[in-house]
């Protein structure tokens, strides 16, 4: 066998060497890039700020809460979606505050804002409607894409349920597409209720709300079932309460069933003796609160 020459192994050891650095330098230069690219495409794809804020998530917080205000007043579905799809939402100040990796979700907090579009007013002819809203995003089940689920939201959901037509001014370009929300009961302007704060109850409703509550104001007679009937936010706050409390009691065990049926009872004479709007309105949020703590736990019978 031919021995090679040392200058010929030495070539070929040289040769070795100068393709080791180049596959090292090639190898290297391409990790580097494909590490950066997949790191930023991850990071917008799931960046959990950017889901706070991205106008997808609004859109599901306006249909969401126009769907609840549709449910509050018990009517007119279709003409709250035709709404919906006018008006506009804004959330000022979005921030994330907590995630959780293991279900995809997100949970944020921001100050949303609705605009209505022109010719249709809540009640008092408000336009614009706030409240400071949690709000958690995640995948739906079915993985269709994203669902939320709201947080203090009572406080646009409420008046947006007394939805009225208002005269749509001349020339107005939205006038058509105003028009066309026939089925919002009554169609006729806005209707200022009586105050919620301090006033005397009559003792007839003079003028009558345009959300329906929970019982047939036919049959009308203490002062509180007046007061609710009489009151476009005491109606809302009736027919949220009830809807609250029909939800419990399915989902009640005997003890707090039996806790929630005797504290109604303590409830009605409470609401039956209020002299003002305003002790009506806290007199219902006192029962929402004693409803979420009865079925919690967390109830303890007031002294």
């Amino acid at each position: 066998m031919q021995r090679l020459s040392p200058t010929a192994l030495a070539a070929i050891a040289l040769g070795v060497l100068v393709l080791l650095i180049v596959g090292m330098m090639v190898i290297g230069s391409r990790s580097s890039d494909d590490d950066r690219l997949i790191g930023e495409t991850s990071s917008s794809k799931d960046d959990p700020e950017a889901r706070c804020a991205a106008q997808a998530t609004y859109e599901l917080i306006k249909r969401d809460l126009f769907k609840r205000a549709a449910a509050l007043r018990g009517s007119d579905e279709a003409a709250f979606d035709t709404v919906a799809a006018s008006s506009s939402i804004r959330v000022e100040s979005p921030l994330l505050r907590d995630e959780d990796a293991s279900v995809g979700s997100v949970t944020c907090n921001g100050t949303a804002t609705i605009d209505l579009p022109p010719g249709v007013a809540v009640v008092g002819g408000r336009r614009s409607l706030s409240a400071d809203l949690l709000y958690t995003v995640q995948p739906a089940a079915d993985r269709t894409g994203n669902v939320v689920n709201l947080t203090n939201a009572d406080e646009i959901v409420t008046p947006l349920a007394t939805l009225a037509r208002t005269s749509p001014a001349a020339g107005d370009p939205h006038s058509n597409t105003v028009n066309a929300v026939e089925p919002v009961d009554p169609p006729t302007p806005v209707v200022e209720p009586a105050p919620t704060t301090g006033e005397p109850i009559g003792q007839e409703p003079a003028i009558a709300a345009q959300v329906r509550p929970s019982f047939s104001c036919n049959n009308a007679r203490t002062r509180g079932e007046l007061a609710v009937c009489n009151d476009n936010g005491l109606a809302s706050l009736d027919r949220q309460m009830s809807a609250q409390f029909g939800s419990a009691l399915a989902g009640a065990d005997p003890e707090q069933r039996d806790l929630l049926i005797r504290t109604r009872d303590q409830f009605l004479r409470y609401r039956d003796q209020c002299t003002s709007n305003g002790c009506v309105a806290e007199t219902y949020r006192g029962r929402m609160r004693e409803i979420r703590d009865i079925m919690s736990g967390d109830w303890s019978p007031q002294r």
